[in-house]
Protein backbone atom coordinates (compact mmCIF):
# COMPACT_ATOMS: atom_id res chain seq x y z
CA UNK A 1 0.00 0.00 0.00
CA UNK A 2 1.16 3.59 -0.69
CA UNK A 3 2.02 5.65 2.22
CA UNK A 4 0.56 8.89 1.35
CA UNK A 5 0.97 10.30 4.68
CA UNK A 6 2.35 14.50 4.91
CA UNK A 7 4.60 14.92 7.71
CA UNK A 8 5.26 18.41 9.01
CA UNK A 9 9.16 19.24 9.05
CA UNK A 10 11.51 21.57 10.46
CA UNK A 11 15.04 22.25 9.61
CA UNK A 12 17.46 21.84 12.89
CA UNK A 13 20.63 20.87 11.84
CA UNK A 14 22.91 19.63 14.07
CA UNK A 15 25.75 21.86 15.78
CA UNK A 16 28.41 19.29 14.81
CA UNK A 17 27.58 19.88 10.81
CA UNK A 18 28.19 23.27 11.26
CA UNK A 19 30.95 22.90 13.26
CA UNK A 20 32.75 20.23 11.04
CA UNK A 21 31.81 22.64 7.69
CA UNK A 22 33.31 25.66 9.46
CA UNK A 23 36.53 23.10 10.16
CA UNK A 24 36.74 22.05 6.33
CA UNK A 25 36.26 26.09 5.54
CA UNK A 26 39.55 27.00 7.37
CA UNK A 27 41.60 24.41 6.36
CA UNK A 28 40.57 25.01 2.49
CA UNK A 29 43.93 23.89 0.35
CA UNK A 30 43.79 27.02 -2.37
CA UNK A 31 44.95 26.38 -6.11
CA UNK A 32 47.31 29.04 -7.54
CA UNK A 33 45.31 30.99 -10.53
CA UNK A 34 47.03 33.15 -13.68
CA UNK A 35 47.11 36.23 -12.94
CA UNK A 36 44.85 39.10 -14.72
CA UNK A 37 42.75 36.38 -16.05
CA UNK A 38 39.73 37.31 -13.64
CA UNK A 39 37.03 35.36 -14.65
CA UNK A 40 37.86 33.91 -18.43
CA UNK A 41 39.29 31.03 -16.95
CA UNK A 42 36.53 30.15 -14.71
CA UNK A 43 35.66 31.53 -10.55
CA UNK A 44 38.07 34.49 -9.62
CA UNK A 45 40.02 33.10 -7.17
CA UNK A 46 40.15 36.07 -5.15
CA UNK A 47 36.49 36.47 -5.57
CA UNK A 48 36.14 32.97 -3.91
CA UNK A 49 38.19 33.28 -1.06
CA UNK A 50 36.82 36.79 -0.14
CA UNK A 51 33.41 34.41 0.04
CA UNK A 52 34.48 31.75 1.63
CA UNK A 53 36.01 33.72 4.37
CA UNK A 54 32.41 35.69 4.65
CA UNK A 55 31.12 32.11 4.60
CA UNK A 56 33.12 30.66 7.39
CA UNK A 57 33.03 33.93 9.55
CA UNK A 58 30.12 36.11 8.77
CA UNK A 59 27.43 33.99 7.24
CA UNK A 60 25.03 32.62 10.40
CA UNK A 61 22.92 29.33 8.83
CA UNK A 62 21.14 29.77 12.20
CA UNK A 63 19.59 32.70 11.20
CA UNK A 64 18.59 31.49 7.56
CA UNK A 65 17.64 28.32 9.25
CA UNK A 66 15.10 30.25 11.53
CA UNK A 67 13.97 32.30 8.37
CA UNK A 68 13.27 29.31 6.60
CA UNK A 69 11.29 27.76 9.19
CA UNK A 70 8.95 30.15 9.25
CA UNK A 71 7.21 28.76 6.30
CA UNK A 72 5.22 25.89 6.72
CA UNK A 73 7.36 22.97 5.22
CA UNK A 74 6.43 19.04 5.17
CA UNK A 75 7.64 15.57 3.83
CA UNK A 76 5.74 12.89 1.91
CA UNK A 77 6.69 9.92 -0.28
CA UNK A 78 5.99 9.88 -3.98
CA UNK A 79 7.48 7.10 -6.59
CA UNK A 80 9.78 5.87 -3.63
CA UNK A 81 11.43 8.88 -3.36
CA UNK A 82 11.19 11.52 -0.40
CA UNK A 83 9.44 15.05 -1.04
CA UNK A 84 10.24 17.90 0.48
CA UNK A 85 7.90 20.99 -0.17
CA UNK A 86 6.65 24.07 1.31
CA UNK A 87 3.04 24.93 1.64
CA UNK A 88 1.87 28.66 2.01
CA UNK A 89 -2.29 28.67 2.43
CA UNK A 90 -3.27 32.06 1.67
CA UNK A 91 -6.06 33.82 3.87
CA UNK A 92 -7.95 34.39 1.10
CA UNK A 93 -10.32 31.56 0.54
CA UNK A 94 -10.48 31.46 -3.13
CA UNK A 95 -7.13 32.13 -3.82
CA UNK A 96 -5.58 29.88 -6.75
CA UNK A 97 -2.89 27.39 -6.75
CA UNK A 98 0.09 27.73 -7.45
CA UNK A 99 3.38 25.24 -7.68
CA UNK A 100 6.79 26.63 -8.12
CA UNK A 101 9.85 25.02 -9.24
CA UNK A 102 13.34 26.05 -8.75
CA UNK A 103 16.38 24.92 -11.02
CA UNK A 104 20.13 24.20 -10.37
CA UNK A 105 21.50 24.78 -8.59
CA UNK A 106 19.05 26.54 -6.53
CA UNK A 107 16.32 25.77 -3.79
CA UNK A 108 12.99 26.74 -2.39
CA UNK A 109 14.68 29.93 -0.57
CA UNK A 110 14.97 31.43 -3.88
CA UNK A 111 11.51 32.01 -2.97
CA UNK A 112 11.40 33.28 0.17
CA UNK A 113 10.80 37.04 -0.88
CA UNK A 114 8.05 35.88 -3.23
CA UNK A 115 5.49 34.12 -0.87
CA UNK A 116 4.35 36.93 0.97
CA UNK A 117 2.93 38.62 -2.29
CA UNK A 118 1.70 35.69 -3.77
CA UNK A 119 -0.03 34.51 -0.96
CA UNK A 120 -1.54 37.82 0.52
CA UNK A 121 -1.28 39.93 -1.99
CA UNK A 122 -3.65 42.61 0.26
CA UNK A 123 -0.82 42.93 2.62
CA UNK A 124 1.50 43.93 0.18
CA UNK A 125 -1.19 46.52 -1.85
CA UNK A 126 -2.24 44.37 -4.08
CA UNK A 127 -5.62 42.78 -5.32
CA UNK A 128 -7.18 39.96 -2.84
CA UNK A 129 -8.26 38.44 -6.16
CA UNK A 130 -4.59 37.75 -7.46
CA UNK A 131 -3.80 35.28 -4.25
CA UNK A 132 -2.50 32.27 -4.75
CA UNK A 133 -1.90 28.95 -2.05
CA UNK A 134 2.15 28.07 -3.08
CA UNK A 135 3.20 24.92 -2.83
CA UNK A 136 7.12 25.14 -3.57
CA UNK A 137 8.66 21.55 -3.83
CA UNK A 138 12.79 20.72 -3.80
CA UNK A 139 13.47 19.01 -6.80
CA UNK A 140 14.13 15.01 -5.82
CA UNK A 141 17.70 14.81 -5.79
CA UNK A 142 17.93 18.73 -3.97
CA UNK A 143 18.79 19.70 -0.66
CA UNK A 144 15.77 18.29 1.49
CA UNK A 145 14.36 16.16 -0.24
CA UNK A 146 17.46 14.55 0.27
CA UNK A 147 18.97 11.99 -2.45
CA UNK A 148 17.62 10.13 -5.52
CA UNK A 149 18.57 6.44 -4.96
CA UNK A 150 17.62 5.17 -8.55
CA UNK A 151 17.87 6.14 -12.07
CA UNK A 152 15.01 7.44 -13.76
CA UNK A 153 14.57 11.11 -12.31
CA UNK A 154 14.05 13.07 -15.34
CA UNK A 155 11.77 15.90 -16.14
CA UNK A 156 8.42 13.90 -17.02
CA UNK A 157 9.21 11.89 -13.79
CA UNK A 158 9.42 14.68 -11.80
CA UNK A 159 6.50 16.40 -13.37
CA UNK A 160 3.99 13.16 -12.93
CA UNK A 161 5.91 13.25 -8.99
CA UNK A 162 4.02 17.15 -8.80
CA UNK A 163 0.98 15.74 -10.03
CA UNK A 164 0.78 13.42 -7.48
CA UNK A 165 1.53 16.47 -5.03
CA UNK A 166 -1.36 18.37 -5.90
CA UNK A 167 -3.50 15.68 -5.71
CA UNK A 168 -2.54 14.52 -2.35
CA UNK A 169 -2.82 18.13 -1.34
CA UNK A 170 -6.65 18.25 -2.55
CA UNK A 171 -5.98 20.83 -5.53
CA UNK A 172 -8.27 19.96 -8.15
CA UNK A 173 -6.55 22.82 -10.20
CA UNK A 174 -3.43 24.91 -10.02
CA UNK A 175 -1.52 26.89 -12.02
CA UNK A 176 2.46 25.96 -12.64
CA UNK A 177 5.16 28.56 -12.27
CA UNK A 178 9.21 27.96 -12.70
CA UNK A 179 12.20 29.14 -14.04
CA UNK A 180 15.65 27.35 -15.07
CA UNK A 181 15.26 23.47 -14.51
CA UNK A 182 11.58 24.61 -13.32
CA UNK A 183 10.70 26.30 -16.44
CA UNK A 184 11.16 22.59 -18.22
CA UNK A 185 9.29 20.78 -15.28
CA UNK A 186 6.35 22.91 -15.25
CA UNK A 187 5.41 22.54 -18.91
CA UNK A 188 6.02 19.03 -18.38
CA UNK A 189 3.62 19.06 -15.46
CA UNK A 190 0.66 20.63 -18.37
CA UNK A 191 1.75 17.72 -20.62
CA UNK A 192 1.17 15.36 -18.00
CA UNK A 193 -1.80 17.09 -16.39
CA UNK A 194 -3.24 19.13 -19.37
CA UNK A 195 -7.40 18.55 -17.03
CA UNK A 196 -5.49 19.60 -14.10
CA UNK A 197 -3.27 22.80 -15.04
CA UNK A 198 -5.10 26.00 -15.92
CA UNK A 199 -1.59 27.55 -16.99
CA UNK A 200 2.36 27.07 -17.08
CA UNK A 201 4.27 30.39 -16.31
CA UNK A 202 7.97 30.18 -16.75
CA UNK A 203 11.10 32.24 -16.45
CA UNK A 204 14.53 31.64 -17.71
CA UNK A 205 12.21 29.04 -20.38
CA UNK A 206 15.49 26.68 -20.88
CA UNK A 207 14.95 24.74 -23.65
CA UNK A 208 13.55 27.33 -26.13
CA UNK A 209 17.40 29.20 -26.88
CA UNK A 210 19.13 27.04 -29.28
CA UNK A 211 17.40 24.99 -32.28
CA UNK A 212 17.34 21.03 -31.73
CA UNK A 213 20.04 18.78 -33.59
CA UNK A 214 19.36 18.86 -37.00
CA UNK A 215 18.71 23.03 -36.62
CA UNK A 216 16.04 22.55 -39.65
CA UNK A 217 14.04 24.44 -37.14
CA UNK A 218 16.29 27.41 -37.66
CA UNK A 219 14.42 27.71 -41.56
CA UNK A 220 10.99 28.57 -39.58
CA UNK A 221 11.86 31.21 -37.47
CA UNK A 222 11.64 35.26 -37.98
CA UNK A 223 15.16 36.53 -39.23
CA UNK A 224 15.39 38.19 -36.34
CA UNK A 225 14.43 35.06 -34.19
CA UNK A 226 16.98 33.41 -36.35
CA UNK A 227 20.05 35.32 -35.66
CA UNK A 228 18.81 35.48 -32.21
CA UNK A 229 19.55 31.69 -31.73
CA UNK A 230 22.28 31.31 -33.63
CA UNK A 231 24.14 33.87 -31.46
CA UNK A 232 22.40 31.87 -28.63
CA UNK A 233 24.13 28.86 -29.56
CA UNK A 234 27.99 30.71 -30.17
CA UNK A 235 27.00 31.94 -26.80
CA UNK A 236 26.37 28.45 -25.12
CA UNK A 237 29.27 26.85 -26.68
CA UNK A 238 31.44 28.57 -24.34
CA UNK A 239 29.29 28.22 -21.06
CA UNK A 240 28.00 24.98 -21.26
CA UNK A 241 30.92 22.83 -19.67
CA UNK A 242 29.23 22.94 -16.09
CA UNK A 243 26.23 21.37 -17.98
CA UNK A 244 28.18 19.06 -20.17
CA UNK A 245 30.36 17.66 -17.05
CA UNK A 246 26.99 16.86 -14.99
CA UNK A 247 24.74 15.44 -17.96
CA UNK A 248 27.97 12.76 -19.17
CA UNK A 249 29.82 12.07 -16.12
CA UNK A 250 28.30 13.70 -12.70
CA UNK A 251 29.21 11.10 -10.17
CA UNK A 252 33.18 12.36 -11.17
CA UNK A 253 32.50 15.70 -10.18
CA UNK A 254 30.30 14.32 -6.82
CA UNK A 255 33.26 13.03 -5.08
CA UNK A 256 34.61 16.75 -5.08
CA UNK A 257 31.29 18.16 -4.32
CA UNK A 258 30.72 16.03 -1.55
CA UNK A 259 34.06 16.86 0.14
CA UNK A 260 35.26 20.59 -0.33
CA UNK A 261 32.64 22.53 0.37
CA UNK A 262 35.12 25.56 -1.35
CA UNK A 263 34.86 22.98 -4.30
CA UNK A 264 31.06 22.98 -4.02
CA UNK A 265 30.73 26.85 -4.06
CA UNK A 266 33.25 27.20 -6.94
CA UNK A 267 30.52 25.14 -8.89
CA UNK A 268 27.19 26.34 -8.03
CA UNK A 269 28.90 30.25 -8.58
CA UNK A 270 29.75 29.46 -12.32
CA UNK A 271 25.69 30.42 -13.11
CA UNK A 272 25.15 32.24 -10.12
CA UNK A 273 27.38 34.98 -10.87
CA UNK A 274 26.83 34.49 -14.49
CA UNK A 275 30.41 34.03 -15.28
CA UNK A 276 31.64 37.80 -14.35
CA UNK A 277 29.99 39.54 -11.74
CA UNK A 278 32.46 42.58 -12.73
CA UNK A 279 31.35 42.51 -16.35
CA UNK A 280 27.38 41.41 -16.10
CA UNK A 281 24.54 43.92 -16.11
CA UNK A 282 22.40 41.36 -14.66
CA UNK A 283 20.88 42.33 -10.98
CA UNK A 284 23.39 40.55 -8.58
CA UNK A 285 22.17 38.33 -6.45
CA UNK A 286 22.85 38.51 -2.62
CA UNK A 287 25.59 36.57 -1.19
CA UNK A 288 23.53 35.46 1.67
CA UNK A 289 21.02 33.63 -0.73
CA UNK A 290 24.06 31.83 -2.69
CA UNK A 291 25.34 30.88 0.63
CA UNK A 292 21.93 29.78 1.59
CA UNK A 293 21.31 27.44 -1.26
CA UNK A 294 25.27 25.97 -1.09
CA UNK A 295 24.43 25.89 2.45
CA UNK A 296 21.78 23.58 2.24
CA UNK A 297 23.08 20.87 -0.49
CA UNK A 298 26.30 20.63 1.77
CA UNK A 299 24.23 19.89 5.36
CA UNK A 300 22.23 17.92 3.06
CA UNK A 301 24.76 15.83 0.55
CA UNK A 302 22.94 16.30 -2.46
CA UNK A 303 25.42 18.55 -4.60
CA UNK A 304 26.37 14.95 -6.49
CA UNK A 305 22.63 13.94 -6.52
CA UNK A 306 21.73 17.41 -7.68
CA UNK A 307 23.81 17.10 -10.52
CA UNK A 308 22.05 13.94 -11.66
CA UNK A 309 19.03 15.85 -13.34
CA UNK A 310 21.51 16.81 -16.12
CA UNK A 311 22.29 13.46 -17.14
CA UNK A 312 19.01 11.91 -16.09
CA UNK A 313 17.49 14.36 -18.33
CA UNK A 314 20.24 14.43 -21.16
CA UNK A 315 17.96 11.74 -23.45
CA UNK A 316 16.04 14.84 -24.13
CA UNK A 317 18.62 17.30 -24.91
CA UNK A 318 18.49 18.40 -28.43
CA UNK A 319 15.03 17.43 -29.02
CA UNK A 320 11.50 19.45 -28.80
CA UNK A 321 9.04 18.17 -26.35
CA UNK A 322 5.31 16.52 -27.21
CA UNK A 323 3.56 20.33 -27.90
CA UNK A 324 1.21 21.56 -24.98
CA UNK A 325 -1.85 22.94 -25.10
CA UNK A 326 -2.08 24.86 -21.78
CA UNK A 327 -2.10 28.49 -22.26
CA UNK A 328 1.60 29.30 -21.07
CA UNK A 329 3.36 32.39 -20.71
CA UNK A 330 7.19 33.18 -20.91
CA UNK A 331 8.78 36.13 -18.87
CA UNK A 332 11.78 36.81 -20.22
CA UNK A 333 14.52 38.81 -18.35
CA UNK A 334 17.84 40.45 -18.85
CA UNK A 335 20.51 37.62 -19.56
CA UNK A 336 17.37 35.41 -20.67
CA UNK A 337 18.26 33.41 -23.74
CA UNK A 338 14.27 31.95 -25.00
CA UNK A 339 13.71 32.70 -28.23
CA UNK A 340 9.89 33.23 -29.05
CA UNK A 341 9.80 31.43 -32.82
CA UNK A 342 11.05 27.81 -30.57
CA UNK A 343 9.27 28.00 -27.60
CA UNK A 344 6.07 28.40 -29.81
CA UNK A 345 6.91 24.81 -31.42
CA UNK A 346 6.17 22.85 -28.18
CA UNK A 347 3.96 25.09 -26.41
CA UNK A 348 0.84 27.34 -26.67
CA UNK A 349 2.18 30.95 -25.60
CA UNK A 350 -0.27 33.60 -25.24
CA UNK A 351 1.91 35.88 -23.05
CA UNK A 352 5.49 36.75 -23.53
CA UNK A 353 7.21 39.80 -22.19
CA UNK A 354 10.87 41.22 -22.46
CA UNK A 355 12.23 42.44 -19.02
CA UNK A 356 15.39 45.09 -18.98
CA UNK A 357 15.73 43.98 -15.89
CA UNK A 358 16.80 41.51 -13.24
CA UNK A 359 18.51 38.30 -14.82
CA UNK A 360 18.55 34.40 -14.85
CA UNK A 361 17.25 33.74 -11.45
CA UNK A 362 14.39 36.28 -11.56
CA UNK A 363 12.77 35.46 -7.76
CA UNK A 364 16.36 37.05 -6.27
CA UNK A 365 16.93 39.14 -8.61
CA UNK A 366 13.78 41.00 -10.19
CA UNK A 367 10.97 39.50 -7.81
CA UNK A 368 8.54 42.70 -8.24
CA UNK A 369 8.44 42.38 -11.93
CA UNK A 370 8.49 38.57 -11.70
CA UNK A 371 5.03 38.72 -8.60
CA UNK A 372 3.68 41.13 -11.54
CA UNK A 373 3.48 39.05 -14.39
CA UNK A 374 2.53 35.97 -12.61
CA UNK A 375 -0.24 37.65 -11.67
CA UNK A 376 -1.31 39.56 -14.58
CA UNK A 377 -1.04 35.72 -16.06
CA UNK A 378 -2.65 34.12 -13.77
CA UNK A 379 -5.70 36.47 -13.58
CA UNK A 380 -6.19 36.13 -17.49
CA UNK A 381 -6.94 32.07 -17.18
CA UNK A 382 -8.22 31.83 -14.15
CA UNK A 383 -12.29 31.56 -14.97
Amino acid sequence: MTDTTITPFRIDIPQEDLDELNFRLARTRWTDALPGVGWSYGVDRDYLIDLAEYWRTGYDWREHESRLNKVPQFLTEIDGQTVHFMHVRSPEPDATPLIITHGWPSTPADFLDILGPLTDPRAYGGDPADAFHVVAPSVPGFGFSGPTHETGWDVPRIARTWATLMERLGYERYGAQGGDYGSLISPALGRVAPDKVIGVHVNALADAATATGSGRELDDLSEADRAKAVANQMWWYGHNGYATQMALRPQTIAYALNDSPVGQLAWNLEWFVDWDPTATDQAPVDRDIILTDVTTYWLTGTAGSAARIYRESGASWGSRPAPSGVPTAVANFRGDRAVRGLAESANTIVRWNEYAVGGHFASLQAPVELVADIRDFFRSVVG
